[in-house]
């Protein structure tokens, strides 16, 4: 018989149990968050979620556990502007990079006076103004220590409207920067822009004389025959386990590491691989 009215019946009673395990989690003191994290499972494989509605639930329950030191941009790798430099000297610096906020500081990394957002500088700009200081339009910047809860600060981003914050050590140094974009992709996963670089389907694509972009899933026997290089395979089958090696960590985007004299820059990593990098090689070597 095509029609079961017991197949209906059994998938009713599957509905109503996963339910009462629910409305029990939340009705009994106290849950552990492995708890909910099986009953949220138990949900996706009842196709209530779809995987990435449960990898989104996933991300913000980590979220909640982390800290501003776990997710923040290291110190070595701000962008920052000199409050006495000229608009020939920092335009090219901005332009590069792509970012939309920088700060702005004295004589030291440690010295902030402030952040600098491109749309005010642009602004100023358009108005035909040639005779001005940085310190004219910059913005108040935010301090925020390194154990700040990662959660706090992004509801601190919501509600008071900015989003950068410069991260400070014990010592009151600045130890790196943390954005909204930062926590919302430990959430939801890298977001992309129109300033990223562009993936295709080549695993290794040159880009200049010197630089190529090279997909951590290039085999390393093809990185070797591509480059005349002598990598070993030994203990990995791809340039993204060598990578992660070199680093001794999970990098973020902009770290670099150098292998047998090639120069590596992460483009793009998530929270559990890197997945693509720019190659810088000599001159004499292509």
């Amino acid at each position: 018989m095509t029609d079961d009215p017991s197949s209906s019946s059994v998938t009713r009673t599957q509905e109503r149990s996963w339910l009462e395990r629910l409305l029990h989690s939340f009705s009994t003191e106290p849950k552990s968050r492995d708890d909910l994290l099986e009953i949220i499972k138990d949900a996706a494989e009842n196709k209530l979620l779809d995987q990435e509605a449960l990898n989104i639930i996933e991300g913000a329950l980590d979220v909640s556990s982390l800290q501003a030191r776990e997710i923040m941009i290291p110190r070595t790798q701000i962008v920052a502007v000199k409050l006495d430099d000229t608009p020939q000297e920092f335009l090219p610096k901005i332009i590069e990079s792509g970012h939309s906020r920088f700060p702005v500081i004295g004589d030291s990394i440690d010295d902030i006076k402030g952040i600098l957002l491109a749309k005010d500088l642009l602004r100023m700009m358009l108005e035909g103004t040639t005779d001005f200081s940085l310190d004219s339009i910059i913005r108040t910047a935010n301090i925020v220590p390194e154990s700040k809860r990662v959660n706090v600060l992004l509801r601190e981003f919501r509600e008071q409207r900015y989003h950068m914050a410069l991260v400070i050590d014990e010592y009151g140094g600045i130890s790196g920067l943390i954005t909204i974009e930062d926590i919302l992709e430990e959430i939801v996963g890298n977001i992309e822009d129109e300033t990223d670089e562009e993936v295709s389907d080549e695993l290794i694509k040159r880009v200049s004389d010197t630089d190529y972009v090279i997909k951590a899933l290039t085999p390393i026997d093809d990185f070797n025959d591509y480059f005349n290089a002598g990598l070993s395979d030994e203990d990995f089958d791809t340039m993204g386990g060598i990578l992660m090696q070199s680093f001794g960590h999970l990098p973020k985007r902009n770290e670099v590491t150098e292998i047998d004299g090639f120069t590596f820059r992460v483009l793009y990593a998530d929270n559990r691989q890197i997945h693509l990098v720019r190659l810088t090689v000599g001159a004499s070597d292509t």
